[in-house]
């Protein structure tokens, strides 16, 4: 039997309701936490990136629509808004993507069980979605900076340890716990999205 499916405007409100939310996160983490690079504050950059949590959730809850919301949010909370040039800004906020699609991509693949119910859920969230995806985000996101002259090539690699760690940290405390306690009311909901956009 065929799951009954939200209309189509549902998920475009949806998407719409999560790049506020992921907006107002980036913003905020960017403000109350700047990260700085020879002792000046780094465009876009904060210390404690706590939007990159939420941002893996909902798109481990929401498939694309999700993914979406996580390079808008990064692109203007993070970038337009912190007054970065709009053109790095753009290839920039692929760093949001890439550490979303990461873990959605593994959990799909791999068919993990987003309530983390045995060992291999949880290394699949440890490889996937705290490390192997806060690496390739914060690699993308230093490198981006410099290439776009945001920042001196030479800092790249403390721009890179100070994301990486930040990320690593909120996204160990928080995803973990979101996902056992609130999967498995999400996954009933008509909005969830098993595969990627169905």
């Amino acid at each position: 039997m065929k799951k009954v499916r939200e209309p189509t405007y549902s998920f475009v409100l949806l998407t719409l309701g999560l790049i506020i939310i992921d907006t107002i996160l980036a913003r905020l983490s960017v403000v109350a936490l700047p990260a700085s690079a020879s002792g000046v504050p780094v465009i876009g950059v904060s210390v404690i990136f706590i939007a990159v949590a939420f941002m893996i959730l909902f798109t481990l809850w929401f498939g694309a629509y999700g993914a979406i919301a996580a390079y808008a949010g990064t692109l203007v909370g993070s970038g337009l808004l912190s007054s970065m040039p709009p053109g790095v800004a753009v290839y920039w906020s692929v760093a949001g993507l890439l550490q979303v699609l990461i873990p959605l991509v593994a959990f799909r693949t791999f068919e993990a069980d987003l309530a983390l119910e045995n060992r291999r859920d949880w290394t699949i969230l440890i490889l996937f979605g705290v490390l192997i995806n806060n690496i390739v985000g914060a690699a993308w996101g230093a490198v981006t900076l410099a290439l776009g002259g945001v920042i001196q090539p030479g800092e790249i690699g403390g721009v890179l340890f100070t994301w990486l760690l930040g990320n690593v940290i909120v996204t160990l405390v928080i995803v973990p716990i979101a996902l056992q306690r609130l999967s498995p009311k999400i996954m009933k909901s008509k909005l969830f999205v098993k595969n990627y956009w169905d």
